[in-house]
């Protein structure tokens, strides 16, 4: 895709405020954030631009995650009209062929056993599922790790580590204990006085907690210990999986099976929201035999379901994987050495797998300071919810070359201006 000059803006009802409208009826914190942001609206997008309402177009290379494909990619976007024109949402009284077929398409690419899929319409959901599930084997303890993110719905904010967001709504589920990430002694530890009791949630790579990559073989430490103690594993791949650390899901560099896998934002293509809890036939036996145990009025709706078929299909077809895996490497090292010159100072560290890339400062500041410089240059970026030093970068895989250019060129010119401002 070639880099074209800005679209015209679009028209908006005669006199609208999008910034009056949220302080009336969507909250007074996001008003203020969306005007400091500049006071944009986004109204259009396409492959991995979004265009605002004054014509402005920007660069996105944040989304959560979610658009690894891009947005409105060409072919999810026809299979979901083609979906709406026939049959959008079910009665939910006889069988769902798209549903039947997404999980089939999805659990082709799981790690092997993984063949039984619980959609649900966000990662959240996807959380909750799991802690019912593992609930129905009689483990009720929850281990999880510090500086983990799994949503924030009250069960997955039982096992997100940020007391900024669980405060406020203690006491939340009993007997849930956090230990260090990367740390298999202080799991072992936890493990030890729960046996036949816990389930572990883990992520293999921490997004929100910073992009916090693991040693080689925690994961296959984690799982190890986990049958040791009789121990549920469940895998949070909702960020990490469908490509976006250039393999299928963040387990496979450690071959591991996991017992429960979350999986969320790509599968949504970019286009319908759609996650789902994948579970081995063993693990997801109690959902298996009452299908009335856990349900959902849109969970599995046969447009949400469309866009997931689709998105795995097009992956298949278009070497999307490799391709995240290959544009990941490119940017690391590009990002890197625009970094260089502040290694010693202003930058702590880059970091990353494939298109999941993390710049910690040495100061958190800094990286409201470079949000706000990227979009002035017509770039987006993402902050981190559990790690406020870093910086997050979740690209499209078919940014092409003039694109990944432009990025680094103004991460290197916002990034300069940063600093000067941070030392004047």
């Amino acid at each position: 895709m070639t880099v074209s000059p800005p679209a015209p803006a679009l028209p908006a009802d005669a006199g609208e405020d999008v910034v009056d409208l949220y302080l009336k009826h969507i909250g007074s914190g996001r008003a203020v954030m969306g005007r400091v942001m500049g006071g944009m609206a986004e109204v259009r997008s396409e492959g991995p631009w979004i265009h605002a309402d004054d014509g402005r177009r920007f660069l996105n290379f944040g989304g959560y995650g979610v658009f690894l494909m891009g947005h409105r990619h060409p072919a999810v976007v026809e299979a979901v009209h083609r979906q709406i024109d026939t049959h959008p949402l079910a009665s939910r009284v006889f069988l769902e062929p798209v549903a039947a077929r997404a999980a089939r398409a999805l659990a082709a690419h799981t790690p092997p056993g993984l063949d039984y899929v619980h959609f649900v319409n966000s990662g959240a959901e996807a959380t909750e599922a799991a802690l019912k599930l593992a609930r129905a084997h009689g483990r009720t303890s929850v281990v999880t790790t510090r500086k983990g993110f799994h949503g924030k719905t009250l069960g997955a904010l039982s096992v997100t580590a940020n007391d900024t967001y669980r405060t406020p709504f203690l006491p939340l589920l009993p007997d849930v204990t956090q230990v260090a990430y990367d740390d298999p002694n202080d799991l072992e530890q936890a493990l030890a006085a729960r046996r036949e009791t816990a389930c572990v949630v883990v992520e293999p790579v921490q997004g929100e907690g910073g992009v916090r990559i693991p040693r080689p073989g925690y994961l296959t430490r984690v799982a190890e210990l986990c049958r040791t103690y009789g121990a549920l594993l469940i895998v949070d791949e909702i960020q990490t999986g469908m490509g976006r650390l250039g393999t299928w899901w963040g387990v496979d560099a450690d071959g591991v099976r996991p017992d429960i896998m979350l999986v969320g934002k790509g599968l949504s293509g970019g286009v319908v929201p759609i996650a789902a809890m994948v579970a081995t036939a063993e693990a997801y036996g109690p959902f298996s035999r009452d299908p009335y145990l856990h349900t959902s009025t849109f969970g599995a709706s046969p447009i949400a379901c469309a866009a997931a078929l689709a998105t795995v299909e097009t992956m298949e077809r278009e070497h999307t994987v490799a391709r995240a895996g290959a544009l990941g490497a490119r940017l690391l090292a590009g990002v890197r050495q625009v970094c260089a010159p502040y290694q010693d100072g202003l930058v702590r560290e880059v970091r990353g797998r494939g298109l999941l890339i993390g710049i910690e400062f040495a100061e958190e500041q800094a990286v409201g300071e470079l949000l706000l410089e990227m979009i002035a240059r017509g770039v987006l970026v993402n902050h981190s919810l559990n790690s406020t030093r870093v910086l997050r970068l979740t690209p499209p895989a078919e940014v092409d070359d003039a694109e990944l250019d432009f990025f680094l060129t103004t991460f290197a010119d916002a990034l300069g201006s940063t600093a000067a401002r941070m030392a004047g």
